[in-house]
């Protein structure tokens, strides 16, 4: 697809590998080029995005990026695209992808009892990419085609999370091979928390947070007798290795940094978002009668995202006013995306006059914020001004071409200009992101039958054997 294969181009150029080979020697460049790393790892994202374990939350996406870029400006290579994503599943792991996609389970989101914790998982993790580990790995399947090289690494990220599903994933991909190499080296772990402890450093992070981290993971089991969290399995830990982390830490001064309240409210969300919203708002008002269970701005942001699941919007509004007083007593709660989110959701929920204005400023005070864009576009379509929707998305869509939810907001938007070609248009690229590629295909199909301008209509043909291309591909994978 012309779009899709500008996007692999653009955000993984070729001038972004670092001057500086890694330490186990750069063999899987002779093999795989930064694009193909790229490209293998955006068709492995095409996957992930359609399937249920993939956390389609932006406020948790974009929290996990924002974080993830602090790190990353202290890699090797900072230029290199990265994406962090999230995964709904609650055992504890995180894994890295070729080209710069890295996944955090939930689970792993709550296990982490600070931010400092979580960097040094996702510092880890770019280690992992910026070496090229999995590259390596992949670099094996010499006779793969690229689509073939993406299957396995979507079993491998399987593998990470049930090996079972593993099983599943190679079968009659001709992988099987990759099956003894599931797991990362032991001098690939330990090169990853060198890296990874630098970067942490050079962030400015506690790095004690590592350490602490891994060897909280390794009390859990042994309580849990062998059960080991999915973390170390997939991230062997010895002796060895926790004593060299050690070792580097000790030389470091004890930092206490304090967290975001991004880090709390997200964390929060999860929480949640995990119960019913009967348990929620039994567990939010517990935490803020005992004063316990940690941000007390973040257990009332979760008690009023509770109510508003369970349609109490009167005392939603209620809670907002007592939450926005805390606010103002809060300076470093002032001025926060996820909070002026939850803001306009209470005003759609109790029906405020002020709410379209209330968004239109909200918009230009968070105009990256993507979970508050969704509700103004939202609102925008329902209060019938499509035109202004449009313009909206597509400046958002210029930022996040690979989100579904705008394309999908987009293709509504065309819907109610009545211009058809460019709503299957948007369609098309939003199936094509998830990978359902003959969704894709029929979407641009209808368009053609529309008909368009001669530069349009040349455009669904260029996409249209793009995508046909792709589906020979997987057939003959």
């Amino acid at each position: 697809m012309k779009k899709l294969t500008l996007i692999f181009l653009l955000c993984f150029p070729l001038g972004a590998i670092a001057d500086g080979l890694p330490e186990l020697g750069d063999i899987s460049q002779t093999v795989l080029n930064p694009i193909q790393e790229r490209q293998i790892g955006q068709q492995s994202m095409m996957q992930i995005r359609a399937s249920k374990q993939y956390l389609n939350d932006a406020e948790i996406s974009d929290y996990l990026n924002q974080l993830g870029y602090k790190l990353v400006q202290f890699s090797s290579e900072p230029s290199l695209a990265f994406e962090f994503f999230a995964l709904n599943d609650y055992s504890v792991n995180a894994f890295a992808m070729p080209g710069g996609f890295i996944g955090v389970n939930a689970g792993l989101l709550l296990t982490t009892q600070s931010e400092s914790e979580l960097a040094s998982v996702l510092g880890h993790e770019i280690a992992h990419v910026t070496q090229h580990h999995l590259a390596r790995m992949l670099a094996a399947q010499q006779g793969d085609s690229l689509a073939s090289m993406a299957a396995i690494a979507v079993a491998i990220l399987a593998a990470r999370n049930n090996s079972q599903a593993s099983q599943a994933a190679i079968a009659g991909m001709q992988a099987r091979a990759v099956q003894k190499q599931l797991d990362f080296t032991r001098i690939h772990e330990q090169e990853a928390d060198r890296v990874g402890f630098e970067i942490l450093q050079k962030a400015d992070f506690n790095t004690h947070a590592m350490p602490e981290f891994l060897e909280r993971l390794q009390r859990a089991n042994r309580l849990l007798e062998g059960n080991a969290p999915n973390y170390l399995r997939t991230h062997p830990v010895t002796s060895d290795r926790i004593a060299d982390i050690e070792n580097r830490v000790n030389k470091q001064p004890y930092r206490l940094m304090p967290d975001s309240l991004d880090f709390h409210l997200v964390r929060t969300k999860l929480i949640g978002a995990q119960k019913t919203h009967a348990d929620a708002l039994t567990y939010f008002e517990d935490a803020l009668t005992t004063h316990k269970r940690g941000n007390l701005i973040a257990q009332r942001y979760g008690l009023i995202s509770a109510l508003l699941r369970a349609g109490e919007t009167e005392r939603a509004s209620e809670e907002l006013t007592t939450l926005q007083a805390q606010v103002k007593k809060t300076p470093a709660a002032q001025n926060n995306a996820m909070l002026e989110t939850l803001t306009g959701q209470v005003k759609r929920a109790t029906k405020s006059p002020d709410t379209l204005n209330f968004y239109r400023m909200a918009a230009q005070r968070f105009p990256q914020h993507r979970a508050l864009i969704y509700d103004y576009a939202e609102l925008l379509l329902q209060s019938e001004q499509p035109e202004i929707a449009a313009k909206l998305l597509i400046e958002q869509i210029a930022r996040h071409p690979s989100d579904t939810t705008l394309y999908n907001l987009q293709a509504r938007s065309y819907h109610q200009m009545n211009l058809p070609f460019e709503q299957h248009q948007a369609l098309a690229y939003s199936y094509a992101w998830q990978g359902n590629i003959m969704g894709a295909i029929e979407q641009l199909e209808l368009a053609k039958q529309v008909g368009g301008s001669f530069y349009q209509l040349s455009t669904i043909e260029t996409d249209l054997r793009e995508l046909h291309e792709m589906m020979d591909a997987r057939v003959k994978k």
